[in-house]
């Protein structure tokens, strides 16, 4: 096909035929090249490195959300930047971990989830503290979220009656000081699973009182009981996610979970221990506005949230929701910097992080002893 044929619709980032647009080569504008003359070095070198033709033709163009973030083109995919890409986990404590759990028929989420921080976790975080997020309840969910990779099903295995025990022998064996403890959804079940979850918490404490025990528990369909029994079990840090902004609850997470509903949880566990450390966590780079995170960010504060992680969403499978927007770290070391003005007690911002990043790190730890040495 003739060069002549075709002209680049650049805003739409399709071609349009020539011969559909009436007297359009009169129209198309040439290069002034007095104009590029004038330009600095430093603008004609902006120039020589962007998209070529080829690029816009293809809609392989990302576009620039001023602040060094790669928002998607629609219609495509974005590629994954520098920033996000990790090594792939190995070390005698990644394979000791991993071999452990198989043996006691245990679940993670950091294998479930995917997530990209398995190999830093498990090989040790910044002070040498081995940290796996232990998944009870089975490995399969009752919700569909469309972030989310865990299996579903409407009515999943019950769960197995030794986890608790097994969960706390593994536990002991790791020699850990701080472990979080997470579930899928059992909307299957009464209670939520809230009773085997306490149990899980009872049987760690029963064998070393002295460890942290952190729990990121589901909603419990609103059940402000089956919170209670989880609240009350001994725990030292109650985490609930939000996942993402009002907003976009309904396109984010299954329908049956909400809002409102995950501030009550929040909400509940502070009133009922009011010194304890809750905690929760936000997914970004899925279409939200600075405006909606900041909105979210003091509404989390009204309750009393003390911990809030922020991290960039990935898109598990091409059956997920897709990148909406790769949040550049600076962006993210702003938003760490606002959590801090707002008054929580614990910001983790970053790209990489999750719920659960680094739970095991002095900070966490440290605020417990604090608030425990505080009490009457």
């Amino acid at each position: 096909m003739a060069a002549s044929m075709y002209i680049v619709a650049l805003r739409r980032g399709s071609v349009l035929p020539l011969q559909h647009l009436h007297n359009a080569s009169s129209r198309v504008p040439t290069l002034d090249t007095r104009r590029h003359a004038s330009l600095r070095k430093d603008q004609k070198e902006k120039l020589a490195d962007g998209p070529s033709l080829e690029d816009f033709i293809a809609g392989d163009v990302p576009e620039y959300s001023g602040e060094g973030s790669i928002k998607r083109v629609k219609g495509e995919r974005l590629r994954l930047p520098e920033w996000l890409k990790t090594e792939i986990p190995v070390g005698d404590n990644y394979k000791t971990l991993k071999k452990s759990l198989r043996n006691l028929n245990l679940h993670t989420v950091c294998e479930e989830a995917r997530c990209p921080n398995i190999g830093e976790c498990w090989g040790g975080g910044e002070h040498a503290t081995a940290t796996a997020t232990i998944m009870v309840l089975g490995d399969t969910c009752t919700r569909g979220c469309r972030f989310c990779s865990v299996k579903t099903a409407r009515n999943p295995p019950p769960p197995d009656p030794e986890e608790p025990v097994n969960t706390a022998a593994a536990i002991a064996e790791w020699g850990l000081d701080y472990v979080v403890l997470t579930s899928v959804d059992r909307d299957d079940m009464p209670d939520g699973g809230a009773a085997h979850f306490a149990q899980t918490v009872r049987e760690i404490k029963s064998r070393n009182s002295s460890i942290l025990v952190e729990c990121l528990t589901p909603d419990f369909r609103g059940d402000m009981e089956a919170v209670t029994v989880v609240a009350d079990s001994g725990l030292d840090v109650y985490a609930h996610n939000v996942e993402t902004v009002e907003a976009m609850q309904w396109m984010v997470r299954d329908p049956r979970a909400n809002y409102a509903q995950s501030m009550a949880v929040l909400t509940h566990v502070k009133k009922r221990h009011p010194k304890m450390v809750t905690k929760t966590s936000i997914m970004l780079g899925l279409g939200e506005t600075d405006d909606q995170i900041l909105q979210t960010m003091e509404d989390l504060r009204k309750i009393d949230v003390d911990c809030l992680t922020l991290g960039q969403y990935m898109q598990p499978t091409k059956r997920h929701l897709k990148v909406k927007e790769y949040v550049h770290p600076d962006k993210f070391q702003y938003w760490q910097e606002v959590g801090d003005k707002l008054g929580f007690a614990y910001t983790a911002s970053g790209p990489l992080v999750r719920s659960s990043y680094k739970a095991g790190e002095f900070f966490l730890k440290n605020l417990l002893e604090q608030r425990k040495s505080e009490s009457p």
